[in-house]
């Protein structure tokens, strides 16, 4: 998959609120009221990458959970990271 340019990157997140780019990635820390909903949106957004086939780095914590989207394959943001950075906004 072709990677995207900045400028192209940097116009997709004014459509993400909350996520930035960074080291190659889009990133976002989310933040919930317990950590059971942190929990339920991982199990959730699990289910959403493996219907596409694109899965993101994960790191959880207390009523916090950091999402990395990444094209590992590609070295960089592709489509589609976009995507699912913006199928974890519907979860959210």
């Amino acid at each position: 998959m072709t990677l995207l340019s900045k400028e192209e990157i940097e116009k997709s997140l004014t459509e993400l609120p909350g996520w930035s780019y960074a080291g190659d990635a889009l990133v976002k820390e989310c933040t919930f009221d317990a950590y059971m909903d942190g929990i339920t949106f991982v199990n959730r957004l699990a289910e959403k990458a493996e219907e596409h086939n694109h899965h993101p780095d994960l790191e959880i914590g207390w009523c916090r959970v950091g999402v990395t989207f990444t094209s590992h394959d590609s070295g960089g943001v592709t489509e589609r990271d976009i995507k699912m950075a913006k199928e974890a906004e519907n979860l959210l």
